[in-house]
């Protein structure tokens, strides 16, 4: 016979956990702080990608944005890789805008 063992349930957590993302991935906002260029690395981690996953990709041709050889490095264009993951301009928050407007404002009364 089957002995039954009585579960202790855990307290709610008290606050909302962290959202959790892919290892060696970047966030939004980190994409957003990246030069002109990039190495293949920081590409690969922008797709969610493995970099050795990206290798292959460019040796059958097939990386999802134009991929540039300059001196012995692959780099891929921000502005290539931004379109590739279909971010297209810098979105504008809520608070962007009233940090704007109240900034106008306080230079308004000098």
């Amino acid at each position: 016979m089957t002995e039954l063992v009585p579960v202790r349930r855990l307290p709610a957590p008290t606050s909302k956990p962290e959202p959790r993302r892919a290892s060696g991935t970047l966030t939004f906002p980190e994409v957003f702080q990246l030069p002109a260029s990039v190495d293949l690395t920081t590409a690969a981690k922008a797709l969610g990608i493995h970099v050795n996953t990206a290798y292959k990709l460019i040796q059958r041709g097939t990386f999802p944005c134009p991929v540039m050889r300059v001196g012995g490095q692959y780099r891929v264009a921000t502005r290539a890789l931004l379109v590739t993951l279909h971010i297209d301009e810098i979105p504008v928050q809520p608070e962007h805008v009233n940090n704007g407007a109240a900034f106008a404002r306080h230079a308004d009364k000098r």
